[in-house]
């Protein structure tokens, strides 16, 4: 039986094309990739200001640690803040922070700061003769950009998750915050507090390392874990202070150092899709 050329050569395209076709299919691989997107946090933590690390510059040309903030406040105080993240591919992010931090009724001896208001029954008498029940705790903002870096433990398994670090700087301010209860008490109301509430402004700088973890299907299961150090530099914003712990009676020109530690935990919502698998053939 005689077979025609056509046939063969039909015959041999066919076997050729699955020689061609076949092995790619089978050396299909799913590979993981890095993410590009940006995303928002919400973090909350707990901070602490340090007592050895901190300092205050007076105007005489010495040095003191009674007006730091460890020493006007009692800690720790509650942090409270929202993250935006840009995030490469790389792993390189830049971010833009604001963080809310308070204590409660944590003023460090008030009686003896506002003696000349204070009673010798040591109360703060009200417009009705009886105990105006004030209430005295620290509150600061601060407004931060930085810049950070994740360096992935298992970047075949996860590519987008490992050690986080990021170095931020910005603004800060704090101040003491005077609450009445039920009983009018103007000595610490209105323009008044403002010559006991120590605000404070300045520039602050802070390095973070922690953990950055991104689930590579859910969208919900995305947070990171960040111990952070900062270096706060302020000068207070009151032209008229008053504070007989600290014998501070006018203008307060003394320069403050404030070393702070923040240990934090921040929920992430990426808002880009998480397609994150790219195939290779061979």
């Amino acid at each position: 039986m005689r077979i025609s050329k056509k046939k063969i050569a039909f015959v041999l395209s066919c076997l050729l094309s699955l020689c061609i076709t076949t092995p790619s299919h089978a050396q299909e691989t799913p590979r993981l990739d890095s993410i590009q997107c940006f995303i928002i946090g919400f973090d909350i933590g707990t901070l602490i200001p340090s007592d050895k690390g901190s300092a205050v510059s007076l105007a005489n040309g010495t040095t003191s640690r009674n007006a730091t903030m460890h020493s006007l406040y009692k800690a720790p105080w509650l942090d409270f803040g929202i993250n935006g993240f840009y995030k490469w591919k790389e792993n390189w992010l830049i971010s833009v922070e604001g963080d809310f931090w308070f204590g409660s009724d944590n003023l460090k001896h008030r009686e003896a700061r506002m003696a000349n208001i204070y009673s010798r029954d040591g109360i703060i008498i009200g417009t009705n003769g009886t105990d105006a029940v004030v209430t005295a705790y620290n509150r600061a903002i601060s407004i931060k950009g930085g810049i950070g870096k994740i360096f992935p433990v298992m970047p075949s398994v996860n590519p987008n998750s490992g050690i986080f670090t990021r170095l931020s700087g910005g603004w800060l301010q704090q101040q003491t915050i005077f609450t009445l209860n039920e009983v009018n008490a103007p000595q610490v109301d209105g323009d008044y507090a403002l010559l006991y509430d120590h605000q404070r402004q300045g520039v602050m700088l802070t390095e973070g390392l922690g953990f950055w973890f991104m689930s590579n299907r859910a969208n919900l299961i995305n947070f990171y874990v960040l111990f952070e150090l900062s270096q706060c530099w302020s000068r207070s914003t009151r032209d008229y202070m008053i504070d007989g712990y600290l014998n501070l009676k006018g203008k307060d020109n003394n320069r403050y150092f404030d070393l702070l530690y923040t240990l934090k935990l921040c929920w992430m919502f990426p808002l880009k899709g998480k397609t994150i698998h790219e195939y290779y053939y061979f």
